[in-house]
């Protein structure tokens, strides 16, 4: 468990690094960029959820839930 949590310890530094090496520019491009990226897939998911939820044929169907008991038949042996 060690080991795993110092790989991703060096990970998340190297990664620190790499980011602070960007000029202070690029790394508010790349920052707008991802939150408008974040923003569009948002949007297009309550665009989705709306939509199907619109429509008057969702139904919910409610019923009995079967398990394997009810599917499979045990017979005794005859004594």
């Amino acid at each position: 468990m060690k080991k795993l949590r110092d790989k991703i310890e060096h990970f998340t530094l190297s990664a620190d690094k790499k980011w602070k090496s960007i000029p202070a520019e690029r790394q508010r491009f790349l920052t707008k960029l991802f939150f408008a990226g974040y923003a569009v897939i948002t949007l297009l998911m309550l665009i989705s959820i709306f939509h199907t939820t619109g429509n008057n044929s969702n139904t919910i169907s409610i019923s009995h839930i079967m398990t394997i008991s009810d599917h499979i038949t045990v017979k005794k042996p005859a004594q």
